[in-house]
């Protein structure tokens, strides 16, 4: 595709806030969710503050090259609530999220080292067109119920099926406005309002549940209402965040060698199935804006930028965090590959987790508004996935077979526990990636027969 803005270009300044912005919006629901799901006091302003800090680091280390926001990870989301169940207090447990985020990232160093005495050319042997291509379109379509969730956030689902009352319809019509609002932007758009289709989709969505809000609030019928502003109230202006080293301070005399050893078992084997995703997220990013990211600024650049940039996110909200998705989709949509509006990004999420105001309006974005916006981030992702296959030939069963075992194992959801107390998570992409290596491997040992 054709990018807008290059990745060394430097949009006007006016234009840059509302592209960082756009960005923001991308990213925010994911980022802040993990804090929120995991609880025990954990921070959501620190968490963006941390997700903003460790894009600065990624962005450092691969020398401003590779346009991707860090975010909060989910893949961590088990390890996380092991460093709390295993801690004697609550300020151990968040002593035990900045040791386990340490851990992780040093996994990512020390493949790191390895990259670069080794070279790529195993995982790009390892990791064909064939492989990647259709793992990448996993991770997309992996998340496709989470939008669709999103959109009928208000419907009753039985099991079999949505059942749409009012409330469901009041917020699928949310979605829907969204939804065609940023694709009519993104196709008809002229000049700006083509690179910042999610602002306006997402503002034509919130206008329209504001709207439903204020009849449910006059007529006294709740399920037209969809946004809760009664979070305004009592709301500070100004407010530092609750940084996670703050409380990890106090809890660090609380901490002994066999609890290390159980958050070292929690975030270790994760950070290895992180590592694949990692690759799937650069390989996409890489096809989008035509340049090998695993080559220039190189793989292990962009490894020990997500380690680094894992552990300080962590040390300020308490989060590892990875790559997004988001982001990438965001990049593509709207072919605006610009660092300096990465970096716009990092800092602005820095900034507004000291304001309370921002901070509220964005969580009253209507869940059935993002599931909209997300409709299309995670469709472009699995779309690109698939681009990365046209050029496969199909014909040849071997070919036919990894592409089929990988989308299966994937769609199918094939999540592994493993460890006797189901300590680790193999999720559907990582088990889907595995699986596709291993037959692409056995099938590649003899020519294909048709």
């Amino acid at each position: 595709m054709k990018l807008a803005y290059n990745i060394s270009d430097k949009p006007k300044f006016g234009q840059l806030i509302v592209f960082a912005f756009q960005q923001l919006l991308a990213i925010l629901a994911a980022t802040i969710a993990v804090p929120a799901i995991v609880g025990n006091g954990m921070s959501q302003s620190a968490a963006l503050f941390g997700a903003g800090i460790g894009t600065i680091v990624y962005l450092l280390f691969t020398k401003f090259k590779s346009p991707v926001f860090l975010g909060s990870s989910f893949a961590f989301l088990g390890s996380m609530f092991a460093a709390f169940a295993g801690a004697v207090s609550a300020n151990a447990g968040f002593t035990g999220l900045i040791i386990g985020a340490i851990f992780a990232g040093l996994v990512y160093v020390v493949i790191a080292v390895v990259v670069k005495f080794a070279g790529v050319k195993w995982i790009n042997k390892l990791m064909p067109a064939v492989v990647i291509g259709p793992t990448v379109s996993i991770i997309g379509l992996s998340l496709a119920g989470n939008a669709v969730g999103d959109v009928l956030k208000f419907a009753e689902n039985d099991g079999s099926g949505f059942a749409m009352g009012v409330h469901g319809w009041v917020g699928m019509i949310c979605g829907l406005v969204t939804l065609f609002v940023v694709m009519i932007c993104s196709v008809y758009g002229k000049k700006m309002s083509k690179l910042i289709p999610f602002i306006i989709g997402i503002l034509a969505g919130y206008a329209v549940a504001a709207i439903f809000t204020v009849i449910g609030m006059k007529t006294g019928n709740e399920h037209f209402m969809v946004i809760d502003f009664s979070v305004f109230s009592g709301m500070k202006i100004f407010a530092i965040p609750d940084f996670t080293f703050v409380k990890a301070f106090k809890g660090l005399s609380e901490i002994d060698g066999k609890y290390i050893a159980t958050i070292a078992v929690a975030y270790i084997p994760v950070a290895f199935v992180v590592f694949a995703e990692h690759i799937a997220d650069h390989k996409n990013l890489s096809s989008i804006i035509e340049k090998d990211l695993l080559e220039e600024p190189g793989l292990h650049r962009t490894l020990l930028g997500d380690g680094v940039g894992s552990i300080a996110g962590a040390f300020f909200g308490g989060c590892p965090n990875t790559t997004y998705g988001e982001s990438v989709g965001c990049v593509a949509i709207t072919g605006n590959a610009s660092i300096v509006t990465i970096l716009a990004t990092a800092v602005m999420a820095i900034v507004i987790s000291f304001f309370g105001p921002f901070v509220t309006f964005l969580s009253t974005i209507p869940s059935c508004v993002m599931g909209g916006v997300c409709i299309t981030l995670y469709g472009f992702i699995a779309v690109s996935g698939l681009k990365m296959i046209q050029k496969v030939d199909l014909d040849q069963n071997k070919n036919l077979f990894v592409v089929a075992v990988i989308l299966i194992c994937g769609i199918g959801g094939m999540t592994l526990k493993l460890g006797t107390a189901g300590q680790v998570t193999l999720t559907e992409i990582a088990t889907a990636l595995i699986l596709g290596i291993v037959t692409n491997l056995v099938l590649s040992r003899k020519k294909d027969v048709k």
